[in-house]
C-alpha cells in the first residue's frame, strides 16, 4: 500500500492540495483589512490554483500588494501545473528527475510517458512566458491608460491561465467596446485552452513553414475548438438580440464572441451575467461544461470528450459498430472513458446542485427563492468547469456553500477521470468474470 500512494496519479493531487493550503495561509496574512476569514482565504486560494476565478472578495481592495502578487503566483502555478514546475526546477538544477515525476507530467500534458521531459519543459516555459509578455504589452498599449504595468501582467497571466481573475471591480465590463483589449484577452484564453502539446506542434508547424504534419489529436482539438467558438457566438448573439439591450450590432457581436471564448473556462465577462436571459445562460452553461483541450489550463469535460461523445451518439443512431472521427475509429477503451466521464460529471453536478439548494435556502419555498435554482446550477457548472463566471451568488454563499464550491473547483481542476483512476489504484484487479446477460433498455 505504501508504494501505491506514490503512484504518479496521486502526486498531482497532493501537490495541488499542498499549494492551496500554503496559498491560503499567505493570502490570510496579506489581507489588506486584516478581517479576511480563513474560509475566504481557502476559497480564494483554491480558485486561484484551480484557475477558476470565482471569488468571495475583491482582490484589488481586499488584498495588499503582496497579496495580489501571491494570488498571481498561485494562478501561474495552477495554470501550468505544480508537477510541471517542480520537475522543471529539478531539471534546471541538474538534479535527477524521477520516473514518477516523468510519468506524472507526461499524463498531464502529452498523455505520453516516453517524451523528453527536459527539452519539452524548457520549450513550454519559454513559450508560456513569451505569450504572457506579449499579452502584457498589448494590454498595456490597448488599455487607454486603464492598465498599470502590474495589472497588465496580472490580466495577461490570468487570461492565458484561463483563471478569469481581474483587478477591476466590474471584471472587464468597463472595456466592453475596447476591441484591442477584447481580442488580446480572447487570444490569450484560446492559446491557454488549446493545451501545451498543441501549442508545441503549432510552433513546430510554423517554424518548418507548414511542412510538419499536425497530429490527429491536434487537428481534432483545433477544429472542435473553432466550431464551438463560432457556434457559441451565433447562439449567444441570437439570444442577446432577442431581448432589447440598447447596444449596437457590432457591440453585441463583440460581446457574444468574447463570452463564447471566455465561457469555456476563462471566466472574464464584459456583460453582467445576472441581467442575461435564461436562454443566454443555458447556452453559457453548455459551453462551460465542455471546456477546453486536455492537458491545457482549461477545465470542463474537454473538447475531445465532447467530439468523441458526438461521434458515439452518431454511430449509435446509424447502427454502426465503429465510432469514427475523420478517418480514424476510436477503440472501446476510449469510448468507455468518455461514457464514464460524462456519467461522473452528471452525478457530480447533480449532487452539488442538490447540496447547494439545501445550504443556500433549503428552508424557503420556491416562490420565495424564484430564480435561485438557475443561479445555483450556473454556479455549480462554473465551479466544476473551473470557469469563474457567476450570476452574483458567490459573494452570498454560506460557509457550507463555500466548502461545496471549493470541493467542486478542486475536483474540476484535477479531473474526475484522474480522481477515479487514483482511487482505482488502491483496489486489486479482478481476475475472473461473471456470466453475461442482456437487459431491456428504454
Amino acid at each position: 500500500m505504501a508504494k501505491k500512494t506514490l503512484l504518479p496519479f496521486v502526486l498531482p493531487v497532493a501537490a495541488f492540495g499542498t499549494t492551496i493550503i500554503v496559498g491560503a495561509m499567505l493570502l490570510y496574512e496579506f489581507s489588506s483589512t486584516g478581517t479576511m476569514s480563513w474560509i475566504d482565504a481557502l476559497f480564494t486560494a483554491t480558485s486561484a490554483v484551480c484557475v477558476t476565478g470565482l471569488t468571495v472578495i475583491d482582490p484589488a481592495s481586499s488584498l495588499t500588494d503582496g497579496g495580489q502578487t501571491t494570488l498571481l503566483a498561485l494562478i501561474q502555478l495552477g495554470g501550468l501545473g505544480i508537477m510541471t514546475y517542480s520537475s522543471l526546477a529539478l531539471y534546471l538544477l541538474r538534479r535527477r528527475v524521477t520516473l514518477t515525476d516523468r510519468l506524472a507530467v507526461g499524463q498531464a500534458l502529452l498523455h505520453n510517458t516516453s517524451f523528453d521531459l527536459g527539452r519539452f519543459l524548457l520549450r513550454l516555459a519559454a513559450m508560456t512566458f513569451t505569450i504572457e509578455i506579449v499579452g502584457t504589452i498589448l494590454l498595456y498599449f490597448f488599455g487607454d491608460g486603464r492598465f498599470t504595468v502590474f495589472s497588465a501582467i496580472f490580466h495577461a497571466i490570468s487570461a492565458f491561465c484561463n483563471a478569469g481573475f481581474s483587478l477591476f471591480p466590474d471584471n472587464m465590463m468597463s472595456m466592453t467596446t475596447n476591441v484591442g483589449v477584447n481580442f488580446t484577452i480572447m487570444i490569450l484564453i484560446i492559446l491557454g485552452g488549446l493545451g501545451f502539446s498543441v501549442l508545441d506542434e503549432l510552433h513546430l508547424w510554423f517554424r518548418q513553414k507548414r511542412k510538419h504534419k499536425l497530429s490527429f489529436i491536434t487537428k481534432i482539438i483545433l477544429s472542435t475548438s473553432a466550431m464551438l467558438i463560432v457556434v457559441g457566438t451565433i447562439a449567444l448573439f441570437i439570444s442577446r438580440i432577442s431581448s432589447p439591450n440598447g447596444e449596437s450590432f457590432t457591440t453585441n457581436l463583440l460581446t457574444s464572441l468574447f463570452q463564447s471564448v471566455t465561457a469555456r473556462t476563462a471566466g472574464f465577462n464584459t456583460v453582467n451575467m445576472a441581467e442575461m436571459t435564461n436562454l443566454y445562460l443555458l447556452f453559457m452553461i453548455f459551453l462551460m461544461l465542455i471546456g477546453g483541450a486536455p492537458g491545457s489550463c482549461a477545465g470542463g469535460i474537454k473538447v475531445t470528450t465532447f467530439r468523441a461523445l458526438g461521434a458515439f451518439m452518431l454511430a449509435q443512431a446509424r447502427g454502426q459498430e465503429q465510432v469514427v472521427i475523420g478517418n480514424k475509429s476510436l477503440d472501446s477503451k476510449t469510448i468507455n472513458k468518455v461514457v464514464t466521464l460524462v456519467f461522473m460529471v452528471t452525478i457530480i453536478v447533480c449532487l452539488a446542485t442538490v447540496a447547494l439548494n439545501l445550504t443556500e435556502g433549503g428552508n424557503f419555498s420556491h416562490t420565495q427563492l424564484r430564480g435561485q435554482f438557475l443561479e445555483i446550477f450556473f454556479e455549480v457548472v462554473s465551479a466544476f468547469g473551473t470557469v469563474g463566471l457567476s450570476m452574483g451568488l458567490t459573494a452570498k454563499l454560506t460557509t457550507a456553500g463555500k466548502c461545496i464550491i471549493i470541493a467542486l473547483m478542486f475536483v474540476g481542476r484535477i479531473g474526475p477521470i484522474w480522481l477515479l483512476t487514483t482511487l482505482q489504484q488502491f483496489h486489486s484487479k479482478v481476475r475472473y468474470k461473471v456470466p453475461e446477460t442482456d437487459l431491456p433498455i428504454g
